[in-house]
């Protein structure tokens, strides 16, 4: 994307509010520029070294400086090299966040900032959000796993939430092409790495917590944790007035954070206790019909989305778009505007023939609510396609199955992103969930004759194309876990491959 730099500013500017920074060398000399990676670095920028997961970026301090680099902010002791500013900083990453917001002008404080946290429906909560606001008449950008995107301009997301300094880029970029809201996926790495500290958020969503990334954090306390930054810690930061938690009461976490928020709240949920939630609804193959009430007033809800995690969604956004002040009729007509989320209970296939859904489940928790959401449609048989990340929280791989198996007649096993791991061995720890939950594995052959079990095949394309032949009218078939994403990653190569493009394709196979 485009480069937008503000006027140059001195050093001293940038680190003013900064704790704990020792500076060696000239601090009123004039920075053109902030990177935290060296081939980024620009003649006259400060240098920021991180220690990342892989590499540290300390090891690249004189390429920084080969590259024109006038400060370095580091968080060991070191020596200053002729003519360089060295700052030295308890945190680097948040240094980085400091340095970041301050060069590109707060752009976050100029902005109605919407962070979203939570295992699942981050993207969709962000989408429904995103309709509600455009109909309302306002710019809107949203930052999330599928892409970032403002107006007709869309960027590659290469992660769900972006490092501090690309973070703080594009909210400028995005104020400059005249956005007024943004709607922010959260990730807990992103808060537990520091990238939004000195974002200042009007209100942060919380939609639940179930095991992931275990990989990642010690647990799901520490996992936890992350997400409760969002709202315990930066909640607010620099804003105009404390920001609004929207907290969901159905989740025991959301209770948990309710009690400990020093700002105001706004709860939602079917828990009776919950000041947005349906008085009533219905799940109806096209969609949801509720009454929700609010302390706003009442509202009518058609929407086309699917299933009861979609209503948790909708209460999500309905109660943040309150929050922000929006009359209920304008909420309803947001809701009903948005006909779907890319790879997020995403349906092919034509009426007449099985219902093929491709969605992003890639957790327990998630599996279990796109199972009960096609349970509730009254479907004759359900074919679920699962497989599990490589190099990623192996614990989760047989709950992955058992949640599979509780919910579908028959489950291909199959190959996500394999990474550097075997897919059988994979598909290995994934089995004895299946096989928890009352699935034994049967042959090919027995599962065109309707057998109930699961079958293992380790190539996804050859995975798909079983499922969608093996399904008859009146049946669905759930391919989860990539969703939107266009790739699989073996290895440490990232191949084209796209779960809608493979479904359709598919299907046209069915249709002879």
């Amino acid at each position: 994307m485009h480069r937008h730099y503000p006027s140059p500013i001195t050093l001293k500017r940038l680190l003013a509010g900064l704790e704990g920074c020792c500076v060696q060398g000239d601090e009123n000399l004039v920075v053109t520029g902030v990177a935290y990676h060296s081939g980024e670095v620009e003649p006259g920028g400060v240098f920021v070294a991180l220690k990342g997961v892989r590499t540290d970026g300390h090891r690249f301090i004189n390429d920084a400086i080969r590259r024109g680099a006038v400060a370095i902010v580091t968080e060991p002791e070191l020596e200053a090299p002729a003519g360089i500013t060295v700052v030295q900083v308890a945190q680097a990453r948040l240094a980085l966040a400091h340095l970041s917001a301050t060069f590109y002008g707060h752009p976050s404080r100029e902005l109605t900032l919407v962070g979203i946290t939570g295992t699942n429906g981050k993207t969709s909560t962000a989408y429904l959000l995103e309709a509600i606001l455009s109909r309302a008449g306002h710019t809107v950008g949203v930052l999330g796993t599928i892409n970032y995107r403002a107006g007709s301009q869309t960027w590659p997301a290469p992660v769900t939430t972006p490092e501090s300094l690309d973070l703080q880029r594009l909210l400028r970029a995005m104020r400059t092409q005249g956005v007024s809201h943004v709607c922010m996926e959260v990730s807990s790495h992103a808060l537990d790495l520091h990238r939004v500290d000195r974002a200042a958020f009007d209100v942060g969503v919380f939609t639940n917590l179930s095991q992931d990334h275990l990989d990642y954090h010690r647990d799901l306390e520490d996992y936890f944790a992350a997400k409760s930054r969002l709202f315990l810690e930066i909640l607010g930061n620099g804003a105009a007035a404390p920001g609004l938690a929207v907290l969901n009461l159905d989740d025991p976490r959301g209770h948990e954070l309710h009690r400990r928020v020093r700002v105001p709240s706004l709860t939602y949920g079917c828990h009776p206790d919950s000041q947005v939630r349906p008085l009533t609804y219905k799940f109806r193959p096209d969609g949801i019909e509720a009454r929700l009430t609010s302390p706003m007033g009442e509202m009518e809800i058609v929407s086309p989305l699917v299933g009861p995690f979609n209503l948790a969604n909708i209460l999500a956004a309905a109660a943040t778009a309150l929050g922000l002040g929006l009359a209920p009729e304008v909420v309803a007509r947001g809701i009903s505007a948005l006909t779907g989320v890319p790879g997020r209970l995403e349906r092919f296939g034509p009426p007449a023939g099985p219902a093929v859904f491709v969605d992003y489940a890639h957790t327990p928790a998630a599996i279990a609510q796109a199972l009960r959401a096609l349970q509730q449609l009254d479907f004759a048989r359900i074919i679920t396609v699962l497989g599990c990340g490589g190099d990623r929280d192996r614990k989760k791989r047989p709950l992955m199955g058992r949640a599979a198996a509780a919910g579908s007649q028959l489950v291909i096993v199959t190959s996500d992103n394999p990474r550097s791991e075997e897919p059988l061995a994979i598909i290995k720890e994934i089995e004895p969930g299946l096989k928890a939950a009352g699935l034994n594995k049967i042959t090919e052959a027995a599962a065109k004759q309707g057998k109930r079990g699961y079958v293992a095949v380790p190539d996804r394309h050859e995975a798909i194309r079983l499922a969608v032949s093996l399904a008859r009218p009146g049946d669905a078939v759930l391919v989860a876990g990539k969703g939107h994403e266009n790739y699989q990653i073996w290895g440490s190569e990232r191949r084209h491959f796209d779960d809608r493009e493979e479904v359709t394709q598919a299907l046209k196979e069915y249709q002879g």
